[in-house]
């Protein structure tokens, strides 16, 4: 079996950075950080005409809590900058930035 360890959120926005959505992208899973941050500019140039803005981050994720994690929590700021966060029950266990405010439930 294969672990992840980390994971693509690529998220579409309005003009405005006011109207927010999860992207689906082409590959959202990686075996390394490293897989993921070389995957990432071209995701978001294949993603590029679905929203007016798209921005994406890549999410550590701790191979022994792979099973176990329920919510991705994400906030688009004003600038374009992306907060995000994997959380288990809950609890946050990983993040990119701080207080993320949209929840997603991340499905497997």
């Amino acid at each position: 079996m294969e672990h992840i360890a980390a994971l693509l959120l690529v998220i579409g926005c309005s003009d405005a950075m006011t109207e927010c959505r999860e992207l689906s992208a082409p590959v959202s899973v990686f075996e390394t950080f490293e897989a993921c941050t070389a995957e990432r500019p071209f995701a978001l140039g294949d993603l590029q005409g679905q929203a007016r803005h798209v921005v994406g981050e890549c999410l550590v994720v701790d191979p022994a809590l792979e099973d176990d994690y329920d919510q991705i929590v994400w906030n688009v700021r004003p600038d374009g900058s992306l907060d995000a966060s994997l959380k288990v029950s809950g609890m946050l266990v990983a993040s990119n930035g701080a207080r993320p405010e949209k929840d997603s439930l991340q499905q497997q």
